[in-house]
Formats: C-alpha cells, sequence, structure tokens
C-alpha cells in the first residue's frame, strides 16, 4: 500500500494562505464562542451500469466547498459556500458571528499546526485514474455474461459500479488543522430468475477504500455466484413461518439488525437528548454475558473507516457494549462537551453543506466461542438467516423490524428448507439479553452498506459472528 507522511490540503490547492484561515476565524471570534471550525471538502464520483447487455456511464460530478460552523452555549451556527476563495469564506464566517453571543471570545487563533495523518489505513490514491473506460466496460460486460452462464434460468443481470475521491480539511478554532483523502469504490451485482412464470431476485458485491483493481475476478466471481445462488435459491424457497422462534445468524452482513437496532441507540446526540432506548444505562447490562459491540474506525480498507473524523479528532476503536455491560457512546465534540466526555471521533457529515453528527463507522460484534455448526445444532427448530433487506427501527422504542432476503428452516439441528417472506421483529437492549451463543467466526460485509441518519447517507461497514438469539418474534405467512 502507497503511503505518505504529508498530502496537500484542499485550502493550499486554492492557493489560501495560513493567514486568510486565521482571518475567518478572526472574525468569527469577534462574538463569545467555545469552538468554530472550517471544514473544506472536494469530491468527484463516477458511475456506470449494466442492464441487460447495455452498458453505459450513468453519471459524473464534482463538487467543492466551505463549511463554517460555530458553537456558543450548545447552540449552533452553519454557513456554507461553494467557492472557495478569500472573500467568500470570510463572508461564511461573519454569517455564523452574528447568531453568537455578545463579547470577545476568550480563545483568538493562533498559530495553525497541521497534523495530517500517514495514510496506513487507505492509500492517497484517486481511483478514477486506475482504470480507462475499456476496462470499466468488460468488468461489467463479463458481469453479463458469467450470471447468465450459470444457470438458463438467470433471465436479468445489472450492475452498478461506482468510485469516488474526497479530499478534506478542517481548521479548528484551537489551531488545529487535519486532513485527508477518501477513496471509495463499489460493485453491486442483482439477477432476476424466473421458473415456471415466478421471479425471484439476488444480489451481492462489495467495495472498499481502495481503487478500481479491488475488482479481481476471483472477487466478482464469488458475488456473481452469490447473486445467482440467492435467486435460484428463493425459487424453490415456501412461505415463512410465524411465530416466536430461536434465531440463528450468520456471520457478516447480518450485522445490519446490530446496525440498526442497536448501534443508532448508542450514537451521542440521541443519549444527551435522552431519546433512546439506551439513555441512562451506561454500566448496566443491556446483553447477555459473552456480548462484546464494538465501532472501529481504524479497520484497513473498509468503507466506514477514517483516518480522522468530519472534525479532524483522530479515529479510534469505541468499545460500546461489553461483555454485557454498556461502556459508551458514539460522540462528536459537541455533544461530548455537553455530555462531559471525550470525543471518540464519530463525527461525520455527508459534505461542506451538512453539520457534523455523531455517526457510526465500522460496527461489528466480536467472536465468541461457539462453531457456527455447533450453534445451528443446538436449535431444534427455528431460522437460519443470512442476509437482510429493509427495515425499520424506532430509536425511541428500541422497537425494530428486519425482511430477510435469504434464510432456511431448522429442523432438528439442521439447515433444511429455504423460506421467504420472513421478517423479525424485536426490541434492541431485549433482543441482546437473549442471545444465548456467540460464534467464534467474526467478519465484516463485503462493503455494500450505506448509512442514513437526518437525510445524510454516508458508508459504514457491519458485521458480527454467528449468532443464535432466542424468542424472537418471525412474522410469515403461514
Amino acid at each position: 500500500m502507497t503511503t505518505t507522511s504529508s498530502l496537500v490540503s484542499v485550502p493550499e490547492a486554492f492557493a489560501l494562505k495560513t493567514g486568510d484561515l486565521q482571518r475567518a476565524l478572526g472574525v468569527i471570534a469577534q462574538r463569545q464562542v467555545d469552538y468554530a471550525d472550517l471544514y473544506f471538502q472536494q469530491r468527484v464520483q463516477e458511475s456506470w451500469a449494466l442492464n441487460n447487455g447495455i452498458i453505459r456511464p450513468t453519471g459524473f460530478s464534482q463538487d467543492q466547498g466551505v463549511g463554517v460552523r460555530a458553537i456558543s452555549e450548545g447552540k449552533t451556527a452553519f454557513s456554507y459556500t461553494n467557492q472557495i476563495h478569500v472573500d467568500a469564506l470570510l463572508k461564511a464566517a461573519a454569517t455564523v458571528r452574528e447568531i453568537s453571543r455578545q463579547g470577545q471570545s476568550a480563545r483568538v487563533p493562533v498559530a495553525l499546526s497541521t497534523a495530517s495523518p500517514v495514510a496506513t489505513l487507505y492509500p492517497y490514491l484517486n481511483p478514477l485514474h486506475a482504470w480507462n473506460e475499456n476496462q470499466k466496460h468488460a468488468l461489467l460486460a463479463r458481469i453479463d455474461r458469467l450470471a447468465r452462464a450459470r444457470d438458463p434460468r438467470v433471465k436479468e443481470v445489472s450492475a452498478h459500479l461506482t468510485a469516488s475521491w474526497e479530499a478534506i480539511t478542517i481548521v479548528g478554532h484551537d489551531g488545529r488543522i487535519a486532513s485527508d483523502w477518501r477513496p471509495l469504490v463499489n460493485l453491486s451485482v442483482s439477477v432476476v430468475a424466473e421458473q415456471l412464470g415466478v421471479r425471484e431476485s439476488g444480489f451481492s458485491g462489495g467495495g472498499r477504500r481502495l481503487d478500481y483493481g479491488f475488482f479481481a475476478d476471483a472477487v466478482v466471481d464469488n458475488w456473481i455466484n452469490e447473486a445467482v445462488a440467492m435467486a435460484l435459491t428463493n425459487l424453490e424457497a415456501e412461505p415463512a413461518p410465524a411465530g416466536t422462534f430461536s434465531v440463528v445468524l450468520g456471520a457478516g452482513s447480518p450485522g445490519i439488525l446490530l446496525h440498526e437496532a442497536i448501534g443508532h441507540g448508542l450514537e451521542g446526540d440521541f443519549n444527551r437528548k435522552g431519546s433512546s432506548a439506551f439513555s441512562q444505562l451506561l454500566g448496566e447490562r443491556v446483553a447477555a454475558p459473552g456480548v462484546t459491540i464494538v465501532d472501529d474506525g481504524t479497520l484497513s480498507e473498509r468503507r466506514g473507516s477514517l483516518h480522522v473524523d468530519d472534525e479532524g479528532t483522530p479515529t479510534q476503536c469505541t468499545t460500546l457494549i461489553e461483555d454485557g455491560i454498556l461502556r459508551g457512546y458514539l460522540q462528536d465534540s459537541l455533544n461530548a462537551r455537553l455530555m462531559g466526555v471525550a470525543s471518540t471521533g464519530n463525527a461525520r457529515r455527508a459534505s461542506y453543506a451538512s453539520l457534523p453528527l455523531p455517526r457510526m463507522t465500522n460496527t461489528w460484534m466480536r467472536g465468541g466461542q461457539y462453531a457456527e455448526e455447533e450453534i445451528v445444532a443446538s436449535v431444534k427448530q427455528g431460522l437460519y438467516a443470512t442476509s437482510f433487506g429493509g427495515g425499520q427501527v424506532d430509536i425511541s422504542s428500541g422497537k425494530f423490524v428486519f425482511s430477510t432476503t435469504a434464510a432456511w428452516l431448522i429442523e432438528n439441528g439442521k439447515i433444511t428448507r429455504p423460506i421467504k417472506g420472513a421478517t423479525l421483529t424485536g426490541h434492541g437492549p431485549q433482543a441482546l439479553l437473549h442471545v444465548s451463543m456467540v460464534g467464534n467466526n467474526p467478519a465484516l460485509d463485503d462493503g455494500n452498506i450505506v448509512c442514513s441518519k437526518e437525510g445524510q447517507t454516508l458508508p459504514v461497514s457491519v458485521g458480527q459472528p454467528a449468532l443464535r438469539i432466542d424468542r424472537m418474534t418471525v412474522g410469515g405467512s403461514r
């Protein structure tokens, strides 16, 4: 992997000098503020699509701008502009200043210091430059050809290829400057199979903070096989039963259930406001013994990984639940300050035009002591699920509903007939308390997950080992 100890920051790329940044922060500091920052961003993205044998580019976009923020007594003032030059920066700073309380800030900008990280989690590269048009076309054509060759029942094949690159620089009121370059590529594969007039779909894919070279033949072949197998299996599936069962979740992507049902409830803003089902439960048991869940922004090349968050704080591995005990929340600087704790490096924003929020990065459950085969064998009657589709979660109550896209019955300790139409309903903290076995095979998803919060969509990763959860309510049609 390419490494470097320095990089050109966004302000430098637009010929903004240190004095310009200090002037902007000085304008804000004419009023009394607790914290202020400048968030510079450049972003470029392209996408290609395959639909029924037709391959075409579907988008190219580029954007740039700066967001200016000031925090005063827990209130936030925010302004942004897509013009990166001195006059626009000073105008945005003056707009933010007006909402701050009277009186000069006790902290005026001092000498700025750069603390850009060494590229250890992912390389400083622009993935859009890695392949030419012919190479992208060849990848998508190969997916179409191989998927159709897997089985004559495959009637439709589609794929979506994207790459993005962004450069950010955060200049803090405390004098810190932090920069990061963030590559990201993704490939999704979807197929539709038909048998006796019945049509079912299957999907797979993934991505990393790398360039197009990540999509080696072996990687893509595996995703094609998974998508086709899911569609064909669903053709043979029978309606899911309804009732209360033990459910075994497979390793990896089923961690999306933990992400939604538990992870969002552990974000600092919800807990500061007391609107989470996990509020006021620090130090309390919220899961069964053996359940340990972390959020780790430092995993190599993963979708949710960042060298620094969008406030310039280095990311870290934060233990949320340890052996069933709630140990912490995910924090940005605002909520951390108001709650009297330190930021965990989880401030994230979709763009310079958005405010940072406490958000997940790579959230997963650590492994336990049981082999997956042993967990399945322990269930007399239940469900085995390896993939989920849509879901809904109520942060305040903790209640969730998720639909499965790949699931089977477990009968007398064996995985038997595939089922479709199953939904899992539960309560986040209660579901964790009903975990009876934790597998020794923790894994992350392949890299397809996006997370939405307050209209901001960001890449994340999820994961877990195989997991047995008892007394889950399963909705079905029989």
